[in-house]
């Protein structure tokens, strides 16, 4: 694995620090704060309490992608997406990543100012369009597992092919290799115990001599259903139970998490990392 990476123009290093990747979802239908953020004074407010308090990626996405959700047009949510890319790297000293699955969307973001595709198909979507775009660009990516069905042999190994699969599209579209980021997709393709089993098997994900795959992860449990089914609350209701699933992931040795609360989730990096560092020598 990479032991650094420019996003944005910042460097992120990994081996010692979890890094926080802000979601911004400009929608009116997302499962947690559909309708929130939908207007770009309200998505500018939001952007820049994530950079207060401790993002330091700002993830925007114009499309939800909820179970059940409405696919909507490429024109649609480049009308969303684009204007409030535009605006963020002008005010805020934050990299942006789009949160999309369609190359013509992605081609709008980046030429917006976007600083890395997140894509929750990894490449899977389309023929191979997007991994050329991100390629010609030469931009860092964000890679997600995901299927259309929860039928699997071995899970654990069944991700680990499947992202396989994801990294050889990427090999032969040209995306360099210090320039992804891999997740395991909590919540897409996976029923309640499948995502559990996921959240619980973080360290043989990553861990190449356990038959996981050397790259940076990032892990997306926030407020996700895994969450709220476990505890029986409401998405706006499952703060601590992400804070446990960063926590997990920092003790991973997890390069990012992605979550929708920046602060309480720095705060629990911070901790962590301070136990952690006694607990090396």
């Amino acid at each position: 694995m990479t032991d650094q990476m420019i996003i944005g123009g910042r460097e992120f290093l990994f081996g010692t620090h979890t890094y926080i990747m802000g979601i911004l979802n400009v929608t009116p239908d997302s499962f947690s704060d559909g309708g929130s953020y939908n207007t770009l004074d309200a998505a500018l407010k939001q952007a820049e309490k994530l950079q207060n308090t401790g993002c330091d990626i700002l993830d925007i996405g114009g499309e939800s992608t909820r179970p059940g959700h409405a696919e909507i047009s490429d024109e649609e949510e480049i009308e969303r997406v684009a204007p409030v890319i535009e605006a963020a790297k002008k005010r805020f000293d934050l990299p942006v990543s789009l949160d999309t699955y369609k190359h013509t969307v992605a081609r709008a973001g980046l030429e917006a100012g976007a600083d890395l595709i997140n894509d929750i198909w990894g490449l899977r979507y389309d023929e191979g369009q997007m991994a050329r775009l991100i390629a010609e660009y030469d931009i860092p990516c964000c890679l997600m597992h995901n299927r259309h069905h929860t039928n699997y042999e071995n899970l654990i190994p069944d991700i680990i092919a499947d992202l396989q699969i994801t990294l050889e599209i990427a090999r032969k579209a040209g995306i360099a290799e210090d320039k992804i980021i891999l997740d395991p997709g909590v919540g897409f393709g996976k029923t309640y115990e499948q995502n559990l089993e996921v959240l619980a098997h973080l360290r043989d994900l990553c861990d190449s001599e356990r038959g996981g795959l050397d790259y940076p992860w990032l892990l997306g449990a926030s407020r996700k259903s895994v969450i709220g089914l476990t505890l029986d609350l409401p998405a706006g209701e499952r703060e601590e139970g992400t804070i446990v699933t960063t926590v997990m992931a920092v003790e991973a040795g997890w390069q990012f998490v992605r979550v929708h609360d920046a602060e309480k989730n720095a705060r629990a990096i911070r901790m962590t990392e301070a136990v952690l560092k006694y607990g090396s020598d």
